[in-house]
């Protein structure tokens, strides 16, 4: 977000909460986009993920209370907290940041009160980690306001704990640890079962990501992801039985019929058959990506938007359709991203393809759904860090 934007939400603040001798300091934290491994951060998989430039921004200052105000810019509301912390249903937004009090206490830290701002321009339901973007700034600015000195990559755990535990999305770690720990121009692979990680530097030279927004955003979006989840663990416990040394169910290396054999219902085979697949796409990609061979890439990425649809259900007509077209005007790769029904595609393809296919997207698009479709360019940044004011 520009310095103007930025100027604005000082001056709010300080008509909000008052002037005292310390100004608020300001944070920000990336979104996010993951080039391959979609639903296995929950499964012990490799990710493939980067920090890229829209961003949530956070003023906090120490107010000397036991109490805790945070405002939206978003939302036009400020809301006031205090202890025993309890889940707000009427401002959901509050327990993003409520959550990571929660978490950064439980590991024995003291945070006395504060008052927070935050504004940001990550689009909404798009799937590229608003939340997980207000998670993580909120838990680095109250860790260096009061001095708690907690590593990036331990508020990118304490990001999704206060996910999973005080919002209730049974999230996997990807998102926070990107937003945490990302590098401007490089993207990482991580395992998100021992948290281990590397960056990669990719020169795309006369090729580009971007991302295409369905602007779409099915409610049943946080219900199925846990319901997805409950299946994956249900499938791997079935496995267990018969294959008591696998780990995780992305460890599973297994023929079809052998996975079969375990007494999976289809629910669970088809769980288990996208997470198997998508370790081979995962491959495909960083070595593609590390050679240059887009095609391959491509084409692993189309691969993993048909699983993602077919085997793990989590896509919607809408995105299909994208996907579909896309691939039919030509374009070298595509696949929803995100948690699913809805929100954006990932788009690979050569630079100078995107003014001969973007009309035609927005005609199609409108003509079937009556939606606009949005197209974001964007550049890889760092991840959380706070802004000189």
């Amino acid at each position: 977000m520009d310095s103007l934007r930025s100027k604005e939400n000082l001056n709010q603040f300080e008509h909000i909460f008052g002037k005292t001798n310390s100004k608020p300091r300001m944070f920000v934290a990336p979104a996010r986009i993951n080039i391959i491994g979609e639903h296995v951060d929950y499964l012990g998989g490799i990710v493939l993920p980067a920090a890229i430039d829209f961003s949530v921004q956070l003023f906090l200052r120490p107010n000397q209370s036991p109490f805790y105000q945070f405002h939206s810019i978003t939302y036009h509301e400020t809301i006031k907290v205090e202890k025993p912390f309890r889940p707000n249903p009427t401002s959901p937004w509050t327990d993003y940041i409520t959550g990571v009090i929660v978490e950064i206490e439980a590991l024995g830290y003291q945070v006395p009160g504060f008052d927070v701002l935050v504004d940001g321009n990550i689009p909404q339901g798009s799937g590229l980690s608003s939340s997980a973007a207000l998670e993580v700034v909120t838990g680095f600015a109250i860790s260096e306001t009061f001095r708690l000195g907690i590593p990036k990559e331990q508020i990118a755990v304490i990001g999704q704990k206060a996910e999973n535990n005080f919002v209730g999305t049974k999230c996997g770690i990807m998102d926070q640890f990107i937003i945490a720990v990302g590098k401007e121009n490089d993207c990482i692979s991580l395992n998100t079962e021992s948290l281990k990680y590397s960056y990669h530097h990719f020169e795309l030279g006369d090729h580009e990501f971007y991302l295409v927004n369905s602007n779409v955003k099915h409610n049943l979006k946080d219900s199925a992801y846990n319901k997805r989840r409950q299946e994956c663990e249900s499938a791997l416990a079935k496995i267990q039985i018969k294959h008591p040394n696998i780990k995780q169910l992305y460890d599973v290396a297994l023929s079809e019929e052998e996975i079969r054999d375990c007494g999976l219902n289809s629910e669970e085979l088809k769980r288990t058959l996208h997470v198997v697949t998508e370790r081979e796409r995962t491959k495909l990609v960083i070595q593609g990506l590390e050679t240059n061979q887009f095609a391959q890439v491509g084409e692993a990425l189309y691969g993993a938007h048909e699983s993602l649809s077919k085997n793990f259900e989590v896509s919607c007509e809408e995105t299909d359709f994208i996907v579909s077209t896309l691939k039919g005007l030509g374009v070298m790769g595509a696949r929803m991203i995100g948690g699913g029904f809805g929100g954006c595609v990932l788009v690979l393809d050569k630079k100078e393809h995107f003014v001969k296919i973007n009309p035609e997207m927005k005609k199609s698009y409108q003509q079937k759904f009556n939606l606009a479709l949005d197209f974001y360019k964007f550049q890889i940044s760092d991840g959380v860090r706070e802004i000189s004011i």
